[in-house]
């Protein structure tokens, strides 16, 4: 088994802001088609923050951990911040991962960005 930082086994242990979130703004699904993993997030936004992210991730425990992760750490935060994150960010806010579940982190991230695409493409049709 990978070594996980203690905030990855803290987020295995007790994942938060998990289900769907009925009422959300927008929706994001990123997957790896490789080892099967999937994240579901649902983001609502208010003004220009993103007030809450809930998670739903079929996958290895690392996807689950940094899907949970992810949503702590971008509730709160202005969009244009969240649309600049990456996987790496992630990674290192969890305090790493093993080099072979890095990729776990760019399914949450994946989800993060395409949720916000959604939801500006929902904001101004057309453009």
């Amino acid at each position: 088994m990978p070594f996980y930082s203690p905030l990855v086994q803290e987020h295995l242990r007790n994942p938060r802001n998990v289900g769907e979130m009925p009422g959300a703004d927008a929706i994001g699904v990123d997957e790896n088609p490789i080892c099967g993993d999937v994240t579901w997030l649902w983001v609502k936004i208010q003004g220009d923050l993103i007030a809450r992210v809930t998670f739903k991730t079929r996958g290895c425990p690392a996807a689950v951990a940094t899907s949970s992760a992810c949503t702590e750490m971008v509730t709160g935060m202005p969009l244009a911040t969240a649309r600049r994150l990456t996987a790496a960010n992630l990674a290192q806010a969890v305090g790493g991962l093993p080099p072979a579940k890095v990729h776990c982190s760019v399914l949450a991230i994946g989800a993060l960005h395409k949720a916000l695409a959604a939801y500006e493409r929902a904001r101004h049709p057309g453009s």
